[in-house]
């Protein structure tokens, strides 16, 4: 007699469509959350452009629809495809990079953008550069990550040659997070401790440089240490941040309440969005959305673990990872804890730039979690195990590489 026992469904298919149900349904949390928190601040911000209310809000849901669309095609374009597209990728976000320097469109003290502020080339490159690191690091096994030459040069030339055009943007904060990234693309890859530890020597340096010879970096270094020691000295923005912060208290004045952002508070539709949302929903909300970044990378974390492939386990941490360092950035700047870098809120903020970058990111994490959906632990990618190797027995430098091809 045939058994007629229908197969058991797994908790993250959908009919028969593999997806991270916690990861969507975080990303819808923080769609919608951004989409009111724009709504709420749209009149001031389209005021200040000077066009008719409702302008900033439709043209953020516009990008918000560009990006879905985009995700949903990465979702289903596989991820292997990248190994022959990251250098075309690459050269086009250099000649962009070169463009935003010819075109000089210069707005808030740097030039970032081209066609009036709307394409920030810099975003992009943060993306390209984990793409482009993923598909190296995934070619390379111990020896070749510790040799000075092939590992940690090569290494510099890739990130130094996208940092430099955007810090002669006057974009400091963007140069220095595309150096983090590449430190930690490093270490996630198998690097070399002493290699990484030289690395994140190199990139304090180079902060230290700019911040040196950059004006824009010296006042808000000064500024920054002066709101250390006293609140009310610390720069204009911080303190209308405070003051929003301040007045939303636990529960908040309620959405659309706020009163700050009509008062001087500075982009409060983009890189201020944290604190409008502070003062209208409280320390709750401000928790609530805190909460829902750290499911997000708990749920990253997973998929990168469950890959079919290194260069999957690599592509879902680096993406991950820099989602969340986006939004720990902008939260700890709002709050006073680090000096102001300008990086908007993942998902959050007004900016077809960042919203579309951020989107795409989690086209290539579903697509990595719809492939790697119930592979067996044998199968599973060199990576996972060299972060498994990096968090239970730190004292060893054997990469999970070599380990992973020792079993075999």
């Amino acid at each position: 007699m045939i058994n007629q026992t229908k197969p058991k469904r797994r908790k993250n298919t959908i009919s028969g469509f593999s997806i991270d149900i916690p990861f969507v349904l975080t990303l819808v949390c923080l769609l919608v959350i951004g989409l009111m928190m724009v709504y709420s601040t749209d009149l001031d911000a389209s005021l200040r452009m000077g066009e008719d209310p409702g302008y900033v809000f439709q043209r953020q849901v516009l990008w918000v629809a560009l990006g879905l669309a985009v995700m949903i095609f990465l979702t289903f374009f596989d991820y292997h495809n990248f190994q022959l597209l990251v250098i075309p990728i690459a050269i086009v976000v250099i000649v962009l990079l070169v463009a935003v320097l010819v075109r000089n469109e210069v707005q808030f003290n740097s030039s970032r953008a081209l066609f009036s502020g709307s394409v920030q080339p810099g975003e992009l490159a943060k993306v390209a550069v984990i793409l482009y690191l993923s598909v190296w690091l995934s070619k390379r096994n111990h020896e070749q990550l510790s040799d000075i030459r092939s590992g940690l040069i090569s290494l510099l030339i890739i990130l130094a040659s996208v940092a430099a055009l955007i810090l002669f943007q006057t974009d400091i904060s963007a140069s220095i997070t595309i150096l983090v990234l590449g430190i930690m693309m490093f270490f996630l890859g198998g690097g070399s401790w002493k290699h990484i530890a030289l690395l994140g020597g190199i990139g304090a340096a180079v902060g230290l440089l700019a911040v040196r010879f950059y004006t824009t970096g010296r006042v808000r270094i000064a500024e920054y240490l002066q709101g250390l020691q006293d609140p009310t000295l610390g720069s204009f923005h911080i303190r209308r941040s405070f003051e929003s912060v301040i007045k939303g208290g636990f529960f908040g004045v309620g959405l659309g309440n706020a009163n700050t952002k009509f008062t001087g508070l500075p982009v409060p539709h983009t890189d201020s969005i944290f604190a409008v949302l502070a003062e209208e929903t409280g320390l709750i909300g401000a928790f609530i959305l805190i909460a829902l970044y750290i499911i997000l990378i708990w749920r990253g974390y997973k998929i990168a673990q469950k890959a079919p492939d290194r260069l999957g386990s690599l592509m879902a941490f680096g993406l991950t990872g820099w989602i969340v360092i986006e939004a720990l950035l902008n939260i700890v700047v709002i709050v006073g804890l680090f000096p102001f870098a300008g990086n908007t809120l993942p998902f959050i903020s007004a900016g077809g730039s960042s919203m579309v970058t951020n989107l795409a990111a989690v086209g290539i994490i579903l697509n990595i979690a719809r492939q790697g959906e119930g592979l067996k632990i044998q199968e599973r990618s060199q990576t996972s195990a060299t972060v498994d190797l990096r968090r239970r027995d730190w004292r060893r430098s054997v990469s999970g590489a070599d380990r992973y091809r020792s079993t075999r």
